[in-house]
């Protein structure tokens, strides 16, 4: 078996340990610490963080999309496969060696999604994104192992009942908020309905019909 190999290492703003980009053959991984954020053969549950939410917001027109965490692309991969060419999409990546991987050893994943001229790429806080005044009508977020914070407690702010009511303001009528989990969190889901949220609950595999259970929140804002 091929051995792993550490492609380029890189420091969370706010957090206290590093990440690791690592690949073995054709296949990568983004390690922290001694936990695998992500791996590039499994990815169905970022894509359907994706799909999910644009079916919810049943084909309006000129659609805002707001993604929290690039990570190896395949959230925005999906949403740009569902999307029209009226569409505008802005990820908000925290760490900039990660798109500096899209465009580099990674960027045989990314499939020029990068250059799409849809997708604007913020380097910063999607926090700070979502309380700067613009408007979306989806916002998705993948920036950690969900509403429980691993990378760095910061993240915690997003999913808190201040973030959640920041991110509901951001939104617009009937837009939706999606969010990716690790796991279930049933108190992240009374904090979404007690934040005027209309709140479904989605499991989904993280590849096939055997992968890993993931949970995906669709917060609709009414």
């Amino acid at each position: 078996m091929l051995p792993w190999i550490t492609l380029d290492t890189a420091t969370i703003p706010g957090g206290t340990e590093t990440l690791r980009l690592k690949q073995r053959g054709t296949e990568f991984s983004i390690m922290l610490g001694a936990n695998e954020l992500m791996n590039s053969r499994l990815y169905g549950s970022e894509e359907a963080l994706s799909t999910l939410s644009i079916e919810a917001l049943a084909g309006r027109p000129k659609p805002k999309v707001l993604i929290g965490g690039l990570g190896m692309g395949f959230t925005l991969r999906a949403a740009l496969g569902r999307l029209g060419g009226d569409a505008e999409v802005e990820v908000a990546e925290l760490v900039p060696q990660v798109v500096d991987w899209a465009r580099g050893p990674m960027a045989a994943l990314h499939q020029g999604t990068l250059e799409d001229p849809r997708v604007t790429i913020t380097v910063g806080d999607v926090g700070a994104v979502i309380s700067g005044g613009k408007s979306y009508d989806a916002i998705l977020l993948d920036v950690d192992n969900g509403p429980d914070g691993l990378s760095r407690t910061a993240n915690d702010a997003l999913y808190n009942a201040r973030g959640l009511g920041l991110a509901k303001a951001a939104l617009s009528k009937g837009g939706v908020l999606a969010v990716w989990s690790s796991g279930r969190d049933p108190g992240f889901t009374k904090r979404l309905n007690q934040a005027g949220f209309r709140t479904e609950e989605k499991i989904v595999r993280a590849t096939g019909k055997s992968g890993a259970k993931h949970m995906i929140w669709l917060a609709v804002k009414p």
